[in-house]
């Protein structure tokens, strides 16, 4: 459709439309464009569309709005992610508050297979970046294809991403605002060296501020679209443990860097681990480890699997997957599966009580 991306932008200027709302309107009206050029009668059937967001979805300046947002694009040639699109961030896809749109410069796969989210304070110190340097490297060292995400903020953010730059690895910065500008303005250069492997990714169209307010949206983000989320230095308040919170809602992995008990900097990491929302950082070979990355020189051999007559289909689903994949990690397998994580570990808990497959380490699952 011509004039898809525009539409898709005009769900995104309609104040009171979610990603929900914007699932459910596509669904009904059948496309982006008909949910402002179809029935209306078919809008005032959809259940908690109230009269007032359907005013405010046919207010002719919501398309106004979206063709000079969709110009800028253009002119900019940035890149749109719709929820439905293949090339959309998959991890994001099974988060309740995901963003409808994305927009994006440069040239990363937000769908690789091994991604982690490495945040901080922006007050770091030499060790916290230290850390963060030597981490990034072994990293990369053992899986090169790794790809590394952070906010681009002062602090550890900044020294996430230069690491992989320094490492030639993948590297997304989350930014609280739209991609008219660079926040901070001193990071523009590293934002620059970025798009040839990585990529600037926001929700937000040109024109929006980093506010307070998006910082905390964009958290969320950060959080969603990797494997695991590293805290590497937080006072005890900061955005990095609202990350690590977030992470922990979507069954994301979170890792703390522990400190010295009178270090302010490391109040927050130090908590995170006393309150058993993150498991100690030690080394990035316990990293790995954890999260079963460790790479196998045994040849993956078939073995005989056999129908389970007894199984529900959901069960069937999973034994025929980890038949084929061997491993899988449980948001791999959530997206494979097209399962809400929630309701996926209750099918995975009766499969382990009826000894058919086993965890391990870093979220992953294989037969028994």
């Amino acid at each position: 459709m011509k004039n898809r991306p525009l539409y898709q932008i005009a769900l995104t200027q309609v104040k009171g439309v979610g990603v929900a709302h914007a699932r459910e309107l596509v669904r009904v009206m059948g496309s982006e464009e008909a949910v402002f050029k179809g029935d209306i009668h078919r809008l005032e059937a959809i259940p908690r569309i109230s009269r007032r967001l359907i005013e405010e979805i046919r207010d002719p300046d919501v398309l106004r709005r979206a063709e000079k947002e969709l110009a800028f694009v253009e002119k900019n040639q940035l890149k749109l992610l719709f929820f439905t699109d293949e090339h959309y961030p998959r991890r994001l896809t099974n988060c309740v508050d995901a963003p409808v749109l994305l927009y994006a410069k440069g040239n990363a796969d937000f769908n690789r297979e091994k991604t982690i989210s490495i945040v901080g304070t922006r007050g770091s110190t030499r060790y916290g970046e230290g850390f963060c340097r030597e981490f990034v490297s072994e990293i990369a060292a053992s899986f090169p294809d790794v790809q590394v995400v952070s906010g681009l903020a002062y602090g550890i953010d900044i020294c996430a991403h230069r690491a992989a730059l320094q490492n030639g690895l993948s590297t997304v910065a989350v930014l609280a605002h739209g991609l008219d500008r660079i926040y901070p303005n001193l990071h523009r250069q590293t934002a620059i060296e970025m798009l040839e492997e990585g990529a600037l990714l926001t929700e937000f169209p040109s024109g929006t501020n980093p506010d307070r307010h998006n910082f905390v949206k964009r958290n969320r983000i950060v959080a969603g679209m990797s494997d695991a989320v590293i805290v590497l230095e937080s006072p005890k308040k900061g955005g990095s443990l609202l990350t690590a919170d977030i992470a922990n809602s979507y069954f994301r992995e979170v890792f703390a860097l522990p400190g010295r008990v009178d270090d302010k900097v490391s109040d927050g990491c130090n908590r995170l681990i006393a309150d058993n929302k993150a498991l100690l950082l030690h080394s990035t070979a316990d990293f790995i480890a954890h999260m079963g990355w460790v790479e196998s020189t045994t040849p993956n051999i078939p073995r005989q699997t056999k129908l389970f007559t007894e199984l529900s289909e959901e069960e069937q689903a999973i034994i025929t997957l980890l038949a084929e994949t061997g491993t899988m990690q449980v948001n791999a397998m959530s997206i494979e599966l097209n399962t809400p994580v929630p309701e996926l570990f209750m099918t995975l808990l009766e499969l382990e009580m009826k000894e058919l497959v086993e965890a391990l380490p870093g979220g992953m699952y294989g037969l028994a």
